[in-house]
């Protein structure tokens, strides 16, 4: 990959690009890809030590919840009083997944702006050293290509396997039983048919599943659509 490669003009509705210093060395710009090369590598861990530690907190929350609700119903014969607890309960419980899910869904953008930038700034490093290209096994192109290297994208996999096996998926689909449970439980202590309630909980989970899912595409859609790669393909 060529210096000219990486100097042609940005298109024509990018924004402008403040000329540096006429002084500026070799070593100057290699300090400063680095230093922001290693502020992407601080946000995209910080960013994912919050998301693990929502998501346990989530599931750590259901377990006392599932847990609490045992006891309850142990003690009142799984009557109306085990019911009126799992409608209390189960909302709350709703409430930290959904939150845990937005908050997993956000940092999956920023997770895939910050691969952009680093990709970026790996062909920076290749400009001034072009033959140590084959020691990086990461992505040096802003394209989906590049971006699907550094992700560690298994060649032949399927986009949807690697959305379904992530965390924001695990969450959504345990968010989704959450509120099948809450409306099986609503649909009970109203003195409806079981056959009703497990019904209305089917159709709870699989309201609650599909949202959450457009919701996450949907992010991740239009930072695709936003995205305009800056660097050429390989072979270009």
């Amino acid at each position: 990959m060529s210096i000219e490669r990486l100097t042609a003009p940005l298109p024509a509705d990018s924004p402008p690009v403040a000329a540096g210093p006429a002084d500026a060395t070799a070593a100057m710009r290699l300090q400063i890809l680095s230093a922001e090369h290693w502020s992407l590598l601080a946000t995209r861990s910080l960013a994912w030590s919050e998301g693990f530690a929502r998501a346990g907190m989530h599931l750590s929350l259901l377990s006392g919840a599932i847990v609490a609700l045992a006891l309850v119903g142990q003690g009142s014969g799984f009557g109306d009083a085990f019911l009126m607890f799992g409608v209390a309960i189960l909302p709350i419980v709703l409430f930290a997944g959904l939150t845990t899910h937005l908050r997993l869904s956000a940092s999956n953008f920023l997770d895939a702006q910050c691969v952009i930038g680093m990709n970026r700034i790996r062909a920076g490093y290749l400009a001034f050293a072009p033959d140590l290209e084959a020691y990086f096994v990461t992505g040096t192109r802003d394209d989906i290509a590049g971006i699907s290297k550094t992700v560690a994208l298994p060649p032949g996999t399927s986009p949807i396997v690697h959305v379904f096996s992530a965390t924001p998926a695990l969450i959504n689909v345990v968010n989704a039983v959450v509120a099948g449970a809450f409306v099986g439980f609503v649909v009970l202590l109203a003195r409806g048919d079981e056959v009703v309630a497990v019904a209305g909980a089917a159709v709870a989970f699989v309201a609650l599943f599909v949202a959450g899912t457009l919701y996450g595409r949907g992010r991740m859609r239009a930072l695709m659509a936003a995205h305009r790669p800056m660097l050429p393909p390989a072979g270009a």
